[in-house]
């Protein structure tokens, strides 16, 4: 503990916020010899780890069993009576998962050295910090609080859950509605449809998962239309009322419907509020991130931030890396000869079926290089020529053609996201198509239409 005059710090980083950036920078920064402490006021390992990326995962694991027990008949296996999905289970089942990797993350922190302080903290000035009734000095301070969901004002917004909410239901929602566009909207409708809701998708613009190559967003809408998650495209929700049935879902093109829940997955913002960097003149862009430098320093150069709070990808992979390069710029002796390197950077979506991507999308291959070659592949997989399943795979290259490099990978199928991993590292190295051809595929599996592709779609 420090009073505000002291000049010896207690701590050469105090972190606030215990997820995956914050600790990962806690755990490489005590490695390199620095005096290390974290601040938590809710739990260790943050939104990734707790409503987040891990149990999103494995409730979609659990929505996939609705096709494996469809598939199944094909090839021979009969199962005695109809499956049926008991929620309770998979939901109790999450949070003993959760609570473990808590412990997991908990110990990581000891094992390294690093000091774990219970509370939400607050920023006094360039270095210290208040944590309840304690204040603490430290050299930098790293503020690394993550995003919090945001929901918009309307009649009845208050009854619409959160991202954060969805996952500990009390009940399962037979009727299940959906509000936006994005990662977790499309993966959360395909998530209910699958575990057997009935499932509607609402979003404003005229197709979700804006950013991503428009022939994936395409493709994807039909596959999820046809395993029947229902697409409301070009409206909004007006209001939501109370009804005797559930909820009564008000459109502004004046279709209603009457849902059990309704998850309103309308983006996050940065969880600064009450962390005092308004009142140290932090600056914040026109969105509300923090401002930082190729050093992740903010205007107040003492103070640090990393992961969604700065506006940039957010995705856990990311925000591990910016703290491994955090580490390196200022608390190891050989800092890093470039800034951290965010272009292809691979992400998967997983609705049902995949989506994994990495690169340029054919739009952005358009602008950025000119003249370009797009290969596509659009199959149905040899799984299906059994199972009877009508589910299609989409894979597509995009190749700069003038130096011949693939510039972008695209894949909407079955573990698409753990395909795509391998093909960014290829992406990443800047490999030619001629590349890809040389390589000789596995077979029989998806993932070889990659290197077999050999006529060009369109140019």
């Amino acid at each position: 503990m420090s009073e505000l005059d002291s000049t010896t710090h207690d701590w050469d980083l105090f972190v606030i916020g215990a997820g995956s950036g914050g600790v990962r920078a806690a755990r490489t920064a005590a490695a390199a010899g620095a005096r290390v402490a974290v601040a938590e006021d809710r739990y260790l390992g943050g939104t990734c780890v707790n409503v987040g990326c891990v149990p999103k995962k494995l409730y979609s694991y659990a929505a996939h069993f609705h096709d494996a027990f469809e598939d199944a008949g094909g090839f021979g296996w009969h199962l005695p009576e109809p499956p049926r999905f008991d929620w309770p289970t998979l939901r109790d089942n999450k949070v003993g998962e959760i609570k473990r990797l808590n412990g997991i993350y908990a110990r990581l922190l000891d094992g390294a050295g690093v000091s774990l302080i219970n509370g939400r903290a607050r920023v006094l000035d360039a270095h210290h910090v208040a944590v309840g009734d304690e204040i603490y000095s430290a050299e930098k301070i790293l503020v690394a609080v993550g995003g919090w969901p945001w929901v918009p004002e309307f009649p009845g917004s208050d009854l619409a859950l959160n991202s954060n909410d969805i996952f500990d239901l009390a009940e399962f929602p037979k009727r299940f509605l959906v509000l936006g566009g994005g990662y977790i909207a499309v993966e959360f409708a395909s998530i209910f449809n699958g575990l057997g809701s009935e499932t509607h998708l609402i979003y404003r613009g005229e197709l979700f998962l804006r950013g991503f190559d428009q022939e994936v967003r395409e493709f994807t809408r039909d596959q999820m239309a046809e395993r029947g998650v229902q697409l409301h495209f070009e409206t909004n929700i007006e209001r939501i009322d109370k009804s005797e049935e559930g909820l009564r879902v008000t459109l502004t093109d004046d279709q209603i419907l009457e849902v059990d829940a309704v998850l309103a997955a309308t983006g996050r913002r940065p969880h600064l509020e009450g962390l005092g960097l308004d009142t140290l003149g932090v600056a914040l862009d026109d969105s509300g991130h923090i401002r930082v430098n190729e050093r992740f320093e903010t205007s107040v150069s003492s103070i640090l931030a990393l992961g969604d709070v700065t506006g940039g990808p957010e995705l856990t992979p990311v925000a591990l890396a910016e703290a491994m390069h955090l580490v390196r710029c200022h608390f190891e002796e050989t800092p890093p000869a470039a800034p951290l390197d965010y272009r292809h950077i691979p992400t998967a979506v997983f609705c049902h079926p995949n989506i994994g991507t990495v690169g340029l999308s054919e739009e952005q291959a358009r602008e950025q290089c000119g003249q370009i070659r797009v290969y596509t592949a659009n199959f149905r997989p040899m799984k299906h020529t059994l199972s009877g399943s009508s589910e299609r795979c989409l894979m597509k290259l995009i190749i700069d053609d003038a130096s011949d490099v693939v510039v972008g990978a695209h894949m909407v199928g079955e573990e698409a996201g753990e395909v795509i991993q391998g093909i960014a590292i290829a992406v990443k190295a800047g490999l030619t198509k001629a590349e890809f051809d040389a390589t000789v595929g596995i077979h029989p599996t998806g993932a070889e239409e990659f290197v077999t592709m050999r006529t060009p779609t369109r140019r």
